[in-house]
């Protein structure tokens, strides 16, 4: 049973917003059917963090969630910022549990055990405004991270966490969500967002501050999902 991570599918195949026109992104869906098969077997588990459809509304998302779900592997997902669709964690679990998506799960305010690893996660935020309202979706995103720490630290297993937003880019820190991947002693972060050659230079990948940084959105590993482990 291996574990697999990959971001920002932008899947679309529900709405007219095709990804074709970006510069790498043409015949991305079949790309990333055909590596996706190739690397994931059914026992194994995906996390897809963040950016997974293109969809306003839950209920516009069943058909790129039925083009996840038939994919090999059990699939996690988590919230990025173009995911307009997401609402509650338990209005998400019934709209895919009556669709029978039973291989799609929402890492939301909680944690997953995946062998000798528990995944936790959020989305994350970077704050480059000060306003009120960015504070306070900060601090939400620092909430829902820590509680989805706790809930792995319960389990006595190594926390692997996964973001969307990266907690720091172009030498800049997200430090209040670099303080709680510090404090909980987390030693890999996944996340994703960060798009375009130019942009993947300025991205943190490899150690820092004793925490291993690996970028994993879609054109940036050619659309194949990253091993884990």
């Amino acid at each position: 049973m291996s574990l697999f991570a990959i971001a920002d599918l932008h899947l679309s195949l529900g709405e007219d917003k095709p990804m074709d026109i970006f510069a790498g992104w043409n015949d991305y869906v079949d790309r990333l059917s055909e590596n996706w098969h190739k690397l994931v077997r059914n026992d194994d588990t995906v996390v897809i963090a963040g950016d997974i459809s293109w969809a306003m509304k839950l209920e516009e998302t069943y058909t790129d969630f039925k083009f996840i779900h038939d994919l090999p592997g059990k699939k996690i997902l988590l919230k990025g910022n173009h995911d307009y669709w997401w609402g509650t964690k338990s209005k998400i679990d019934a709209f895919l549990e009556n669709n029978g998506l039973t291989s799609i799960f929402v890492l939301f305010n909680n944690a997953y055990v995946c062998g000798e690893y528990v995944l936790c996660g959020t989305r994350g935020w970077f704050l480059e405004n000060d306003t009120p309202e960015d504070i306070k979706v900060l601090n939400r995103e620092v909430g829902r991270l820590r509680m989805s720490l706790d809930q792995a630290v319960k389990t006595g297993l190594e926390p692997v966490v996964f973001l969307h937003y990266p907690p720091y880019y172009r030498g800049i820190e997200c430090k209040e969500i670099m303080d709680v991947l510090l404090e909980y002693n987390i030693r890999n972060c996944y996340y994703g967002h960060i798009h375009g050659k130019k942009n993947f230079k300025l991205a943190c990948e490899g150690e820092y501050k004793g925490i291993n940084f690996h970028l994993i959105s879609c054109d940036k590993v050619g659309f194949m999902p990253v091993l884990v482990r």
